[in-house]
């Protein structure tokens, strides 16, 4: 599991819009838009507005997460965090037989 802050987020602006960008080498992908998180993380991350929390990560998840968050008029705020995944992949279940 794992927890990335949104450091722009401000409690004192109205009804800001949070966007989550997730970006890997030279590809950019939208993360949480809308209001909705977006394939293939809707099912293993749960969204606030100050934290995305990730039920289970992969190497594959390594890269960085932009935070940016719209206020009222020209406000905008940014955040960014690197995730870096290390060890091994999980070992797959074995079923053990007995004689």
């Amino acid at each position: 599991a794992a927890d990335i802050p949104c450091a722009a987020y401000r409690s004192s602006w109205n009804n800001p819009r949070i966007e989550w960008k997730f970006q890997k080498g030279s590809s950019l992908v939208l993360f949480y838009y809308g209001g909705q998180l977006t394939e293939p993380y809707k099912n293993r991350v749960r969204f606030s507005p100050t934290t995305i929390h990730f039920n289970t990560v992969t190497r594959e998840d390594t890269g960085k997460y932009i935070c940016e968050v719209v206020g009222d008029g020209s406000q905008i705020a940014k955040s960014e965090v690197n995730l870096i995944v290390q060890g091994a992949a999980a070992p797959e279940p074995r079923s053990l037989l007995l004689p």
